[in-house]
């Protein structure tokens, strides 16, 4: 199952670990989905704060 976070600051630290970042965009939400070796974790945001949250990653990025 996949974990929803809610908070950016954490979503950055898995985001580190991780070995891909999916993004789903959507009509007025952005879907960032991280996939670690044993977890997906995904968060929910609005599209201008998701370029910014683009920007700071530091894994694979993948558009849906």
């Amino acid at each position: 199952m996949p974990t929803e976070i809610f908070a950016t600051e954490k979503f950055l630290e898995i985001a580190e670990r991780a070995d891909y970042c999916a993004i789903k965009r959507l009509e007025d939400i952005v879907k960032l989905k991280l996939r670690t070796s044993k977890q997906l974790y995904t968060l929910k945001v609005k599209p201008s704060q998701a370029e910014e949250i683009i920007k700071k990653l530091g894994c694979e990025i993948r558009e849906v």
